[in-house]
């Protein structure tokens, strides 16, 4: 995203409080892959774009994110699936993370990311797991179908063949490591009454015991959007200062949360060097 369309004034406001701040909250929906390369699934036309035989059997993203197509249709289930996985393995997180984790490190208290991304990027960027809620649950591990064992196990060594023209996976698929059934992401999807939450569980008590800590809290939020609000919500509710980097939703609730409408890698960077020179004692205005 051009620089041209990142507000100065904003950006020293955001690093004003960044560098005061004795945590940070680092909070992160899809918008934030894209600058990485990662597809835009806004909308159905851009889902489809990256997904051509879904176009063609008329499928949306919420329809072939249902739990049920692993009983209905594994194959394409584990082609849509087994794309992702190998899609973000394959690709590397932009500077714009590294940067969120030096900014976060510099904290008195540290940092604490709270995503619904299930690509494992923050992990690949060298971000800490123990420090690291994933809301949606994460593409890089399984669990049984129909949740046998009450375990979830990592996918390291999973390896998935797809045909991406038929959006469909060549057998065999990932097994249940506990009964030999048919594996899936450990994701939350639609209609999902199986979805295993034991990691979620563990990482929201860690989460809770580090906000506790924080006596000065800000909030980076990148690309998180209204259409599933888990992370947004985050910004809005929780205590604590609110910076909003969204190009396409970038209002706020919040009287005092500084938005920047622009994209995150340029922003980020925009906020990285403002913090390298003497701040100001500027006042956040409201959006």
């Amino acid at each position: 995203m051009s620089h041209d369309l990142i507000d100065d004034t904003k950006i020293q406001q955001a690093a004003e409080y960044i560098s005061n701040a004795d945590g940070l909250l680092i909070t992160g929906g899809a918008g934030i892959g894209v600058d990485s390369g990662l597809p835009d699934f806004r909308g159905t036309e851009g889902f489809w774009k990256a997904y051509p035989a879904l176009a063609e059997a008329g499928l949306s993203f919420e329809e072939i994110a249902d739990p049920e197509n692993f009983n209905n249709n594994p194959d394409r289930a584990w082609g849509f699936y087994g794309h992702r996985l190998n899609l973000y393995r394959e690709t590397q997180p932009h500077d714009g993370f590294r940067i969120l984790r030096e900014l976060g490190e510099k904290c008195p208290q540290g940092y604490f990311v709270f995503t619904s991304n299930v690509d494992g990027h923050y992990q690949k960027s060298g971000f800490d797991p123990g420090r690291i809620i994933e809301c949606h649950g994460s593409i890089n591990h399984l669990q049984c179908l129909d949740d046998c064992s009450g375990k979830v196990w990592s996918a390291y060594d999973t390896s998935i063949t797809t045909d991406n023209h038929r959006c469909s996976a060549h057998k065999p698929h990932p097994q249940c490591i506990y009964c030999g059934g048919l594996a899936r992401p450990n994701i939350l999807m639609f209609d999902d009454y199986d979805w295993n939450s034991i990691r979620r569980k563990r990482q929201q008590r860690r989460y809770q015991a580090w906000l506790d800590l924080v006596g000065e809290l800000v909030i980076i939020e990148c690309g998180a959007g209204t259409a599933l609000p888990s992370v947004r919500r985050q910004g809005d509710f929780q205590w604590g200062t609110l910076i909003r980097i969204n190009f396409r939703e970038p209002e706020a609730n919040k009287p005092s949360a500084i938005c920047l409408q622009s994209g995150a890698l340029a922003t980020l960077q925009a906020i990285d060097k403002a913090i390298g020179k003497p701040q100001k004692n500027t006042a956040a205005k409201p959006c």
